[in-house]
Order: C-alpha cells, then structure tokens, then sequence
C-alpha cells in the first residue's frame, strides 16, 4: 500500500478502491460481483473482507430472513409508519424506525451473542456447558435480569427458533459449522427451561458459529429490520390518514396529574 497525500488519506479504507471506471470491493471488481453473488454474500464480503462459503451465506440468510419484520406493534415499525403518516420521505421513514433498535428494542442479538461469548470462554476453560449455563442463569435470576435471547413478550414460543436451530444442526452435520456454541446455547435453553429461545438467540447462535464479533449482530439485524420497515413505510405511504399517532382519533392517554385546580 503506498502512501498518498494528507487528503487522500484522510478516509484511507481497505474495503472500496473507487477511481474513475473502477469500483472494487476488498479487491473484487463489482462487475464481476454482480450477478455471481447474492446479497448476504456481499454483505460478508464487506463487513469482513473474503467472501462466504456456500452453506455460510445460506446460514446468514436464514437469519436475515427471520428477522424482517414484527409488525406495527414492534416500536421500530411504528414509528417508521408514523413518520411515513406525516409526509416523511421512505428514507427519513427508514432512518425513524432504525433510530428506535437499542439496547431494549434490537440490541437482544448482540447481548445474546456476548453471553455466548464469555460461556463458550468458561467451557473452553474446563467447564461443562450444563454447569457453565446454570451457573449463568443463576446469576441472573439473583440480579432479577433476564437472560438476552431467551422468552418473548407476544410467543408463548418464537416461531422462528425452531428454523434457525434446524438449520444450525444441519450446518452442523454438512461441516460447515462446529457445533460447539449451538451446544452452548441449546444448555442455556434447557438451563432456562420452561422458558424457550427466541429469534434474538438463535441468530446469536448462528453469528456465534460464523465467527461474527458481537457488535456485527446489531448491524446485521438493522439491515434485516430495514426491509421490514420500508415495506410498512410504503404501505402507510398509500394510506389515506394523516399525522397518524400511536393512539387511534379519539382515544386519549390515561390522564395521572393533578385534578384541574385554579391559580
């Protein structure tokens, strides 16, 4: 790599070399990228710099897939729906619902993946993935906090944890992945029983199983939720109703101040 001027190497990056007619990504010409790799493909060659195996990017398809959408009652989309309501353009309708995915709404896959992280350390340390989990568990049962990953507020049981985990254990068997953290994860869920994974664990298993450093599943997440939130921006676009707020006309928010009083 040479050296260019102060203003050249000011955004100085190793993933896109743009100059004129050219446009190469980690190395690759986009012109040979299109149409001999799908988009989950692109998006590991990206965010890691070599491109995926086969079965790898069927993995991560999967989890991109499973997380789309949950409609308008997941904060993200409702938001998204309402800015569309007030004129907002798809992409500032877009940008609402991505700004709502935090810690509490969206950031469940990046803590799942984090605790998978540091049991899959204690196990490699000599510790049975039954114990290691139960003893996980355990600390946050005394700390009354709950297990990222795992229950879900609206499915008795998330319908995509079974898919996922499928899929992982299939990606097991054809040697594309090790196994080792869905053992991991599957000894939280019996750790944790009655209470099942959900969408955020399973796909924290598979990011885990690919190598992905935690704070990717964020990422990887607002990138599934993205085409959640343009299908339902658009549709609320095609809407009649203007200024939609999260209650419907007419209904008022429970009123908990004073009673009128007079100055």
């Amino acid at each position: 790599m040479t050296q260019g001027s102060e203003g050249a190497d000011w955004w100085a990056t190793g993933i896109s070399d743009i100059r004129p007619g050219v446009i190469r990504f980690h190395g690759y010409a986009v012109e040979e990228l299109i149409g001999a790799v799908g988009f989950p493909q692109m998006i590991w060659l990206m965010v890691r710099g070599e491109l995926p195996s086969a079965g790898e990017a069927r993995l991560l398809e999967q989890t991109l897939v499973a997380a789309v959408d949950h409609g308008p009652q997941a904060p993200s989309i409702a938001a998204a729906r309402m800015a569309a309501s007030c004129g907002l353009a798809l992409n500032n309708a877009i940008a609402t619902g991505v700004n709502l995915l935090g810690d509490v709404h969206g950031g469940a896959g990046q803590q799942c993946l984090e605790v998978l992280y540091d049991l899959r350390a204690a196990v490699d340390a000599g510790t049975d993935p039954a114990i290691a989990a139960q003893d996980l568990v355990a600390s946050y049962k005394e700390r009354k906090a709950y297990v990222p990953g795992f229950g879900h507020r609206f499915h008795p049981k998330d319908p995509r944890r079974d898919p996922l985990v499928s899929a992982a254990r299939q990606a097991v068997a054809d040697g594309t992945i090790t196994g080792r953290h869905l053992e991991i994860a599957l000894a939280l869920e019996s750790a944790l029983s009655p209470v099942p994974m959900n969408v955020d664990g399973a796909t924290a298993t598979i990011y885990a199983e690919l190598g992905f450093p935690a704070e990717l599943a964020r990422g990887l997440f607002v990138l599934s939720r993205s085409v959640g939130l343009l299908a339902h921006a658009r549709e609320q676009q095609l809407e009649p109703t203007r200024i939609k707020g999260p209650l419907p006309k007419g209904t008022l928010p429970t009123y908990t101040g004073h009673p009128p009083r007079s100055l």
